[in-house]
C-alpha cells in the first residue's frame, strides 16, 4: 500500500522531545519493512522534503514546539494554534497533490485528524484515526473541541486508541466503534543489566515534566521517605523536560542537599532511554492522566516492574499480568506508601508477568494488524 501518515509528533535531531513520536517512526519503519511505502507529514524545525531510510518526510513550520503545550482554552497560543493549522493542513495537501495514496492515518484526532479528513474527502480516499489520552481527555473537555472530535471521529472510516479505556472513550464521542492498538518503540541494548533481586533498589522515572505526567507528585512522595526508606534505595534518577523543570530542578536540590541520591537529568534519546532503564530495578510512572504511556511497554521490554498511578488502563494490565505495583490513589501520600511496599519486595515476584505483558506490546504486530484491518476495511468498502 501507498499511506500516508499525519502526526504531529514525530521525532528528528532531538528525538527526546518528540514524545510520542519517537514509536510512531518505530511504528512507520515497521509498516515500510512488512513491504508499504509510507509518506510521513509532521512538524519540524524548518521546511523541508526528507529521505530517511526509504520513508519520504515532509516537514512543515510551527511557531512553537512542542505542539501538546499549545491550549485552545489559552487566548495566548491563538496565533500559535491558527497558524499551525494553516501549515499542517497546506502539507497535507500539498502531499496529496503530490502522490496518489491508497489511505491517510492520522496520529492523533487532532489537528492531524481533521487535516486527513479534509484532504481525504479532496482526494476521494479514506482516512483513520489513532486516539491518545491527550486528545480524548484533555481536548475532549472543551465543548466546541469536542464536537470537533465527533465530526473527525465519525468521517474516519475506523477508528484506533492506544488503551481500552481510551477506545472506550472514543466509542462514546463519536458513537462509533473504535478497536485497541497498542503502542511501543523498538529498544535495543546490547546487554541488560540483570535487575537486583534485593535492596537497595535504583528507581527511574522518565517522561515530559508536566502535571498531567504527575512528576510534582512523585517529587513529594520521594521527599516523604524516611530515613529507612532510603536505606533500601540506591538511587533515583529523574530524566526528561517541560514546563515544569524550574520545580522539578528545586526539589531535586532540596531532596540532595539531604543527603538523597537523587539525579535530574534532560532530554534522553533512544539510547540513553535504553540505558537508564537498564540502569533502573524500578520504573516510576506517577501520571495523573494516562492512557498506555509508551514507558510501561518500555519497562516490559527491559524486564522492568513498575510503579504506578491509578489512571487509565495501567492498574488492569498492572494488576492482570502482576507485573509492578498500583497505587491506591491518585496522591503523593499513595504513591510514598506504594514506594515504600516496592522498596520490601523482591523483584523476581514480577518476572513471570512482566514476560506475558510484553508479548502484548510488540510494535511490529501492531503494523501487521493495522494493514490487516485496513485492508479488510477496503475489501468491506469495495
Amino acid at each position: 500500500m501507498n499511506l500516508l501518515i499525519v502526526t504531529t509528533s514525530y521525532p528528528d535531531e532531538s528525538e527526546g522531545e518528540a514524545a510520542a513520536g519517537v514509536f510512531v517512526r518505530d511504528f512507520v519503519r515497521a509498516l515500510n519493512e512488512q513491504g508499504h511505502r509510507v509518506h510521513i507529514v509532521a512538524p519540524g524545525a524548518e521546511q523541508r522534503d526528507t529521505n530517511e531510510q526509504g520513508i519520504l518526510v515532509k516537514r512543515f513550520t510551527v511557531p512553537k514546539k512542542p505542539l501538546s503545550l499549545l491550549k485552545p482554552q489559552k487566548p495566548r497560543d491563538w496565533p500559535a494554534i491558527i497558524q499551525t493549522l494553516r501549515n499542517g493542513q497546506r502539507a497535507v495537501y500539498a502531499a496529496c497533490r503530490e502522490n496518489r495514496f491508497d489511505h491517510i492515518f492520522a496520529l492523533w484526532v487532532l489537528p492531524s485528524g481533521a487535516w486527513a479528513r479534509s484532504a481525504a474527502k479532496r482526494s476521494g480516499i479514506s482516512y483513520g484515526t489513532w486516539a491518545l489520552g491527550s486528545d480524548i481527555w484533555s481536548l475532549g473537555k472543551v465543548p466546541v473541541v469536542r464536537q470537533l472530535l465527533k465530526w473527525v471521529l465519525r468521517g474516519a472510516r475506523y477508528r484506533y486508541a492506544d488503551g481500552f479505556q481510551l477506545a472506550g472513550d472514543v466509542e462514546r464521542i463519536s458513537g462509533m466503534g473504535c478497536s485497541f492498538l497498542p503502542s511501543a518503540r523498538r529498544l535495543s541494548v546490547p546487554q541488560v543489566r540483570p535487575v537486583s533481586q534485593t535492596p537497595p533498589y535504583r528507581l527511574a522515572f522518565l517522561g515530559r515534566w508536566h502535571l498531567n505526567k504527575g512528576i510534582d507528585l512523585l517529587l513529594e512522595a520521594l521527599q516523604r521517605l524516611n530515613d529507612k526508606d532510603w536505606q533500601r534505595i540506591e538511587a533515583v534518577r529523574i530524566f526528561g523536560g517541560g514546563p515544569m523543570e524550574d520545580l522539578i530542578r528545586t526539589q531535586g536540590e532540596h531532596l540532595k542537599e539531604r543527603g538523597r541520591p537523587v539525579e535530574i537529568g534532560g532530554y534522553l534519546n533512544r539510547n540513553g532511554a535504553a540505558d537508564l532503564l537498564s540502569w533502573t530495578d524500578f520504573v516510576l510512572i506517577p501520571s495523573r492522566i494516562e492512557s498506555i504511556p509508551v514507558i510501561f511497554s518500555d519497562a516490559m521490554q527491559m524486564n522492568r516492574p513498575v510503579i504506578a498511578m491509578p489512571v487509565g488502563d495501567l492498574p488492569t494490565l498492572i494488576d492482570t499480568h502482576r507485573c509492578g505495583l498500583v497505587a491506591e490513589q491518585v496522591s503523593a501520600i499513595a504513591l510514598t506508601t506504594a514506594l515504600q511496599t516496592a522498596l520490601r519486595d523482591k523483584t523476581s515476584t514480577y518476572a513471570e508477568g512482566i514476560k506475558a505483558a510484553c508479548l502484548q506490546f510488540d510494535i511490529n504486530e501492531s503494523a501487521r494488524r493495522f494493514i490487516h484491518g485496513l485492508e479488510n476495511q477496503h475489501n468491506v468498502g469495495d
